[in-house]
């Protein structure tokens, strides 16, 4: 227990106690999508800024896990589906928590899609893998999402709400929801939450100073940091988007 809950901390920046995670796992689900073409040369570019994770899937870890620094947290991911897929919605387990911890992780993430048909198959594969990850010493980042079936808005801050809780409710160390922004609804499941909340970029905002005012009011709300991607990596200049982030999480 003492050695994921330690891992677990080092997420967190020493002093702001929150944190700044960049997912590039979307290669996966997307194919070759522009900002992803040389990991590589992304991430030496970021090197110089306070980035606390990076998530990758197992392929990518061995080509780029040079590039990661000592002091940031390498998160394997653990699941996956494609845009090609029926229903596009699915995530299946691609990589197991012992595959994860030898190639060097120091955490472990999974993508679950609830108010679906393959809901329960998906909550059953995070609560194994909490389990197992723990049993291992790792920690687990939930993402969760309200997705496919009847769900018209993924938004929607009583589904937000309720995914929070279900991360909660099944162990996950840190979990990671869309924002919604300062709806109270939002702010309560934040505050009433064990372990720590992050919010996802979200696609592509073409407004940069919009999607920056949405990150304020989210942390505004209490969630403990971002796990942003496209917002990043596609932006013109990744380093200069990402300093400006780093600038208003941490407050530096």
């Amino acid at each position: 227990m003492i050695g994921y809950l330690r891992k677990a901390a080092r997420l967190f920046h020493p002093e702001s106690k929150r944190t700044i995670i960049l997912p590039l796992d979307h290669g996966l689900s997307e194919g070759n999508i522009p900002g992803l073409e040389d990991l590589g040369s992304l991430l030496r570019g970021l090197q110089h800024l306070p980035l606390q994770g990076v998530i990758l899937h197992k392929g990518m870890v061995m080509a780029t896990a040079g590039e990661i620094r000592l002091d940031q947290s390498l998160i394997v991911h653990l699941s996956a589906g494609t845009r090609h897929g029926l229903p596009s919605y699915n995530k299946a387990l691609v990589c197991s928590v012992p595959e994860a911890l030898r190639l060097g992780a120091d955490m472990v993430s999974m993508h679950i899609n609830i108010g679906n048909d393959l809901e329960d198959r998906m909550l059953s594969d995070l609560g194994a893998c909490v389990e197992e990850a723990h049993q291992l010493g790792l920690p687990l980042l939930a993402m969760i999402y309200a997705r496919g079936g009847q769900i018209v808005n993924e938004n929607d801050p009583t589904l937000v709400a309720h995914s929070i809780r279900i991360g909660a409710e099944l162990g996950a160390d840190v979990i990671k929801v869309p924002s919604c922004g300062s709806h109270p609804s939002f702010a309560r499941a934040v505050a009433t939450c064990p372990v720590p909340v992050v919010i996802s970029g979200g696609p592509r905002n073409g407004d940069f100073r919009h999607f920056l005012r949405n990150v304020r009011e989210a942390l505004d709300s209490g969630v403990s940091g971002v796990c942003i991607g496209r917002n990043i990596f596609q932006q013109e200049n990744p380093a200069k988007a990402l300093e400006e982030v780093c600038a208003l999480v941490h407050g530096k």
